[in-house]
């Protein structure tokens, strides 16, 4: 089989890393020569324009750079070929650090304390231990099963759900509709690493947060959500953080990105803000991960961590 060139099709951010290091095995393009070039044979992708693969005669396949898929599905003129998603343990590293440091923040009362140092207050809270708390992870794909193998690891009891069952040993697991609520009561800190569907939009509700567990060592329910950020309502969590359905939250992601100026969650006291940080999709680990499946497929064999079309992800 014959090497076609690479379409690297991104948008948002600078793709000359992404290129140099793709250009190292295979001729690598911004744009295609022309609606039907019949010479691009694999798309790196990240937001591509609407239809610009829709006409790709000889398309093989099409890689994420991220691990969200969503931003591919939203592509009116998505051609029927293998969608592979990005599965890197660099990536995974990141995930679970920043899973890990917002845990033990909320946890060890990073928000109080920073609160009480430039008003001088010298005052220590009451400190429970992990195994006191409930850590649940909404998604327990490759990222959510390590942030939750790192989790158990320094102690904390951690609940996982999914749509599907996914048993893991050491976490009390729930699946689908019947088992969510069920969840929710059970957790303390409520970590979502869900991916984007049309069943997951809009999940991170009201209603889904005040069946958190409030009464608990911590003095109140938290969120985490480093997933995606259409899978909450961030009205929602404003109206939560302000009545006392939730103590706390750290946010990654939010519907609109970046997050706009006028979004009261910037000054919210009670929530930490980072930038779509959580988890950053690294080149220099990725495009050579991406090369090695291009040159097996090419050999007849099966591409790896395929998106499976039906279930979105």
């Amino acid at each position: 089989m014959e090497k076609g060139r690479i379409l690297l099709a991104v948008t948002g951010f600078h793709p000359q890393r992404w290129r140099d290091l793709l250009s190292a095995e295979r001729e690598v393009v911004l744009e295609p020569d022309g609606a039907k070039d019949p010479s691009i044979t694999y798309a790196v992708v990240w937001k591509q324009k609407p239809n610009l693969l829709s006409s790709l005669p000889n398309l093989r396949a099409i890689f994420s750079i991220g691990a969200g898929v969503d931003h591919i599905f939203a592509d009116p003129g998505l051609p029927d070929v293998p969608i592979v998603k990005v599965v890197a343990d660099n990536l995974t590293q990141y995930m679970t650090e920043y899973v890990v440091w917002r845990v033990l923040d909320h946890h060890r009362h990073g928000l109080l304390y920073r609160s009480q140092q430039p008003k001088k207050i010298w005052h220590e809270a009451q400190q429970r231990p992990a195994g006191d708390i409930s850590v649940g992870i909404m998604g327990l794909g490759n990222l959510g099963r390590a942030a939750a193998s790192a989790l158990l690891s320094l102690g904390f009891a951690v609940n996982g759900w999914s749509r599907n069952d996914r048993p893991m040993q050491g976490v009390a697991t729930y699946s689908g509709e019947a088992g969510l609520i069920p969840f929710l009561k059970a957790t303390d800190i409520l970590v979502v690493l869900l991916p984007l569907t049309p069943d997951t939009q809009g999940i991170i509700n009201y209603g889904v947060l005040k069946e958190l567990r409030k009464r608990n060592g911590l003095g109140g329910s938290v969120l985490i959500n480093a997933g995606r950020g259409r899978l909450q309502k961030d009205a929602d969590i404003v109206r939560a953080l302000d009545d006392g359905t939730l103590k706390e939250a750290s946010l990654d992601v939010f519907e609109v990105e970046p997050l706009p100026k006028t979004s009261p969650l910037w000054s919210h006291p009670k929530v930490f803000v980072t930038p779509h940080a959580a988890a950053t999709s690294d080149p220099m680990h990725l495009a050579p991960i991406m090369l090695r499946q291009m040159d097996a497929f090419e050999r007849g064999e099966k591409l790896d961590n395929l998106v499976d079309r039906k279930a979105g992800y």
